[in-house]
């Protein structure tokens, strides 16, 4: 158990009786490691009780104790707590820091869908003679969907290419606050690349419907 004997810091030796041996389990919240640990009854320190309850028998549970606790100890108040709430407070820092970044995640992503919206757009608007010419030799719609996004991919797969690493380096840096690290593969970020690509496409479908479905006799007979 990497501790020293009792000999050697002074104290008596105790002998104790082994009955049983459990299985590691978290003393502490899952920034520190399971260690070594050594159960034996202390009669006469007791101040906390745990209670197993059923989900659906908690206040009648709660009741029935309360009531006991007034016939034992009248002059001292009842306080009770649940083991989930004081998981939730250890990891409420965690929470939170996750809130705050989903809220940021979406508002880059809403400010990015109306920057590429924008630039669909003044593309489509820039190459509008193009797109006319095309249509008169026979372009469909996929033709000019593939005209107007091809770009926008190259600057998605650009930015992909960017941020994989430093979000990388982040995930890491965060992660060594645990004891118990989570292996975060290549695949969660081709996850994310593809679900972006699929985003900038979507927003850029509609200025390319829009596009494709102008009268190229108007638009060449305006040039």
């Amino acid at each position: 158990m990497n501790t020293c004997p009792p000999e050697n810091t002074g104290r008596s030796p105790v002998k104790a009786k082994v009955i049983g041996v459990m299985d590691n389990y978290h003393q502490s919240d899952l920034r520190s490691l399971v260690k070594p640990m050594l159960l034996m009854p202390a009669f006469g320190w007791e101040d906390k009780l745990a209670v197993r309850v059923q989900g659906g028998q908690i206040p009648a549970t709660v009741s029935a104790i309360s009531a006991k606790w007034e016939v034992f100890f009248p002059n001292q108040p009842f306080d009770y707590g649940f083991l989930e709430k004081d998981f939730a407070q250890t990891y409420r820092r965690e929470e939170k820091t996750g809130r705050i970044f989903g809220i940021f995640a979406g508002l880059a992503i809403f400010i990015s869908c109306l920057g590429l919206f924008s630039l669909a757009a003044f593309a489509a608007e820039r190459r509008t003679r193009e797109i006319g010419i095309r249509k008169v030799l026979g372009a469909s719609l996929g033709n000019i969907f593939t005209l107007l996004s091809r770009e926008f991919i190259y600057l998605v797969l650009m930015a992909f290419g960017l941020s994989v690493p430093i979000a990388w380096i982040i995930t890491q840096k965060w992660l060594q606050n645990f004891a118990y690290q989570a292996d975060i593969g290549l695949g969660l970020f081709l996850t994310v690349g593809v679900l972006a690509l699929l985003i900038a496409l979507l927003t850029i479908a509609y200025q390319s419907w829009r596009a494709a479905g102008l009268n190229p006799v108007e638009i060449l007979r305006d040039e």
